[in-house]
């Protein structure tokens, strides 16, 4: 692995871009190769450093994916499906990790991330914080070891802001579920509950979502049966943690074989 690896921050203006660009910059193990915006954008051409409130750092900010990437060892992506999807065919073209922690993404994005896999290293996570991996390796053999006696409930809140729902992580926990009980997350997901429903199914995943303020992220499982619940809880109360994550998932990444890889993969779980 390069002593330290460039890495490019893609969607470099919105939240965790300005994060990436922090906790990349504060690293010993790795530097702030490029930026990456979409085109029209006001930060197009102009000095990433200035553009963040401080002093010129040299890193111009792009809206050529594959220019950006010449020459970097990792492009980190907390963006949008349409722009993730595009950038997984250039990043494996350039020979470039690429580590995406976008969200909302649908099965044909997700088809072809794998597609673009086959050729590059991709490093994919609906939370890229050590807390959530282990929690959701836990959510994983908890619901193998309790039978459908428990009901599983996943709650999660999140900014005002936001626009997918249920959120990757809640995603990420309920297929985490699914996988311990052996069933589809397809079928067994209840996803909305309005009016006379009836009695909750048994084997369902219920998910229920808060929206509202500045909430980070929140995340709980509730595993409900009579007389007892035992809950799994997960609060982010800075982005550094995921940024933090993604800049190991990127560090891991180097000289891997091509591949569609996850933050359980990262960590070892």
């Amino acid at each position: 692995m390069t002593a330290t690896p460039a890495i490019v921050v893609n969607g470099v203006s919105g939240r965790m871009g300005r994060m990436l660009v922090q906790v990349i910059g504060a690293s010993p193990r790795a530097r702030l190769g490029g930026a990456i915006e979409r085109p029209g954008h006001g930060w197009i051409g102009q000095d990433l450093g200035i553009m963040m409130g401080g002093t010129a750092n040299g890193v111009i900010v792009s809206d050529d994916p594959a220019q950006a990437l010449k020459g970097m060892q990792a492009v980190v992506d907390f963006t949008t499906p349409a722009s993730s999807v595009a950038l997984a065919s250039v990043a494996a073209a350039a020979g470039v990790a690429h580590v995406i922690g976008t969200t909302g993404l649908s099965p044909a994005d997700l088809a072809a991330i794998t597609t673009a896999a086959r050729n590059g290293v991709i490093v994919r996570a609906g939370n890229m914080s050590l807390g959530v991996n282990l929690m959701t390796a836990l959510v994983r053999r908890m619901a193998a070891a309790l039978d459908t006696d428990y009901d599983i409930e996943i709650v999660e809140a999140h900014h005002r802001h936001k626009v997918d729902a249920p959120s990757g992580t809640a995603l990420m926990l309920g297929q985490a579920a699914a996988e311990g009980r052996g069933v589809s997350l397809d079928d067994a997901a209840i996803r909305a509950r309005d009016g006379i429903t009836g009695p909750r199914e048994r084997g369902g995943i219920g998910f229920a979502v808060v929206r509202g303020g500045d909430i980070i992220g929140e995340h709980d499982v509730i595993f409900a049966a009579d007389g007892e619940r035992i809950v799994l809880r997960h609060v982010a109360s800075d982005r550094s943690v995921f940024a933090r994550g993604a800049l190991k998932a990127a560090l891991w990444a180097q000289g891997r074989e091509p591949g569609e890889y996850s933050m359980a993969d990262v960590l070892g779980f």
